[in-house]
């Protein structure tokens, strides 16, 4: 797989949350939330095995396994308590806030995510992935030219996931 066709299914990605009626920053924001607690858990297993900077009641894992309203809770209350972590976990996740507005696109994005992840990640960094899709935002409009805090958290992530 190449680096454009991985690059053109997380823009597919951005296209599901878009029609679900979703902002742009919106849904780089909130794949960028999906996308690190997979990063996260993938650290946890074999080649890394390095111990979780994630509680295991707020892991991928543990939202992966949820499905409908009981997805939808899971992930709210994920994204307030891990704002409410010390150190760079609660600062990536500081007044995060679930933009999706029903629990099935939640569910396509957590499945798409689960079963992608490893590849694109083999193939391409996942900080990579992130830049190419927030540098197609930008040429689409002036997004660069103001830095809000959702914006701000965004290029955090991306600098964790190097």
């Amino acid at each position: 797989m190449n680096t454009s066709s991985i690059i053109q299914k997380v823009w597919n990605y951005c296209n599901v949350l878009r029609d679900d009626g979703m902002s742009y920053g919106d849904y780089v924001e909130q794949l960028t939330y999906l996308l690190f607690l997979k990063m996260a858990d993938e650290r946890t297993q074999a080649p890394y095995n390095l111990p979780s900077i994630v509680p295991q009641q707020y892991s991928w894992s543990s939202l992966i396994r949820k499905d409908g309203d009981e997805l939808f809770d899971h992930y709210r209350h994920t994204l307030d308590a891990l704002g409410k972590e010390k150190g760079l976990l609660g600062l990536i996740f500081n007044k995060a806030l679930n933009k999706f507005q029903d629990p099935d696109p939640l569910k396509v994005s957590c499945r798409r995510s689960d079963r992608q992840t490893a590849v694109y990640c083999k193939a391409l960094r996942p900080a990579q992935t992130m830049r190419e899709v927030v540098a197609r935002r930008l040429a689409r409009s002036g997004w660069g030219h103001t830095f809000s805090i959702p914006k701000i958290r965004t290029l955090i992530f991306l600098r964790c996931l190097t």
